[in-house]
């Protein structure tokens, strides 16, 4: 098959027939005159006859027509050895056709380099020039997720027979084991001279599937979400390879983002113990008082946080956690929960803290704020399925009776620093000084006083303050 070898200093080159099969002994380019009688010799010319591995591939007027095309398919190293090619000359009257013979030179032979590929489960993936090159492209991909020091001190533990492990120190990392995900091996192989790699694309291109970033440029009415779904990919995909992008980013027009998601032929896998010193939060703990009133709490004890020195057994594949177990730890610190005494005793008079809708059902109409040119203290709410007022908490009705132009007003103190304003009803159901539950129905919706419609205009003051219902109701 090979008929013409040359030697370079980097690798080996070697032309491979392709369409014709011929065994011989040597391997050799031979130029060699024709027949020695012609019936007509009065045209003479010299010419060369080319014989590749003995077979007749055509003629040529001058031997430097091949040499050229072999430069040309070597990157023009020009330093053949001596007893790769002979030439031989005669004088005699032939046809010649230079460019026939060197098109089927190319169509007849091709040039191939002897290369090692990175065999991965069987198949061949990249080329690199030499065993060593590929050997080197497997360990700068380990190189990528752990040390040179701890990949050499990894190794050199694996040749010790049951090393003996002291524990791990305070925020230290130890590997146990680090492979690939899939089979490897090293080959020789003979493939086109352009298919060979450099070590840092190999790496790249294993880790990644790709040697070039595809880029989208942002047009005008693109948003995030429909560059995703046009380019087939995901959302959390497309932020990951885009660091500082968000969903919420405001994306230009003209901004280039990245799209090629990496789809790697072979990933790392890192088994490692790792020592962490821990914080270890305090629980909230309620202890019920029945001698307390409701809604009120007191402090029994302030938390405090923890700490242990725990040792875990990680695994990462391509840098991410897949695997995380607890192997041992030590408690340094206990938490001390922190500790709270909630009120259950029921007072009638006394508030539990929250506050009830007073409607049955209806909805805000009129939110607190200024309106029709002057502050509306409270909320309305209007259209309730009946209208029934009932007390927001426990308390003791402070007044009962007309209010200007508030119509019909209630006013209930909470004894717990709480009021609540309850305006515009068409009648009263309490009185000055009577002590409410949460829930009494105390007085009818209506429209009285400075009223447009019926409804239910409802204030809360917290501490004497005025503060917004629809903070502190439930």
């Amino acid at each position: 098959m090979l008929f013409f070898n040359k030697i370079s200093k980097s690798r080996k080159l070697l032309w491979f027939k392709t369409t014709v099969i011929t065994a011989m002994a040597a391997s050799v380019l031979a130029f060699s005159y024709g027949p020695a009688a012609f019936a007509d010799t009065s045209k003479l010319n010299t010419i060369y006859q080319v014989y590749v591995n003995g077979t007749y591939i055509g003629n040529i007027t001058d031997k430097s027509v091949v040499n050229n095309l072999m430069d040309e398919q070597v990157d023009q190293e020009k330093s053949f050895r001596d007893d790769d090619l002979t030439f031989t000359q005669q004088v005699f009257p032939s046809s010649v056709n230079n460019q026939k013979t060197i098109q089927t030179m190319k169509d007849t032979f091709q040039l191939q380099a002897e290369a090692s590929a990175i065999m991965i489960d069987g198949a061949p993936v990249v080329y690199l020039e030499t065993k060593e090159a590929a050997e080197d492209v497997l360990q700068q991909l380990k190189f990528s997720f752990v040390t040179a020091g701890q990949l050499k001190e990894l190794e050199e533990r694996k040749l010790q027979e049951n090393p003996s492990l002291p524990a791990l120190k305070e925020n230290e990392t130890r590997l146990i084991d680090v492979e690939l995900s899939k089979n490897v091996s090293i080959e020789e192989k003979n493939i086109a001279p352009e298919k060979i790699m450099s070590a840092e694309d190999a790496v790249k291109y294993l880790q990644k599937g790709t040697l070039e970033e595809k880029k989208y440029r942002i047009q005008e009415g693109d948003v995030l979400e429909t560059i995703v779904q046009k380019n087939h990919l995901k959302m959390a995909d497309v932020l990951k390879i885009n660091p500082g992008l968000t969903e919420d980013t405001l994306i230009k027009i003209g901004q280039e983002i990245n799209i090629t998601v990496p789809k790697p032929f072979i990933e790392v896998i890192v088994d490692k113990e790792v020592n962490q010193k821990e914080v270890l939060p305090f629980a909230n703990q309620v202890i019920e008082d029945s001698s307390l009133p409701k809604g009120e709490s007191r402090e029994k004890q302030q938390g405090q946080n923890g700490s242990r020195q725990a040792t875990y057994f990680i695994t990462e594949q391509n840098g991410s956690a897949v695997k995380k177990e607890l192997k041992s730890q030590q408690i340094e610190a206990q938490p001390i929960n922190h500790i709270v005494v909630k009120g259950t005793k029921m007072i009638p008079s006394r508030g539990e803290g929250s506050l009830a809708w007073p409607a049955v059902g209806g909805y805000v109409s009129s939110k607190q704020g200024y309106r029709w040119g002057k502050m509306h203290k409270g909320i309305d709410i209007a259209r309730p399925s009946d209208r029934t007022i009932k007390a927001a908490d426990n308390g003791v009705v402070v007044s009962a009776g007309w209010g200007g132009g508030y119509g019909n007003k209630i006013v209930i103190d909470h004894q717990n620093g709480y009021r609540t304003l309850y305006g515009h009803m068409s009648s009263l159901k309490v009185t000055a000084g009577q002590v409410v539950s949460k829930g009494t129905a105390i007085g009818i919706m209506g429209a009285t006083g400075d009223a447009t419609g019926v409804h239910l205009h409802f204030e809360v003051f917290k501490n004497g303050k005025l503060v917004n219902p629809l903070s502190y109701l439930k």
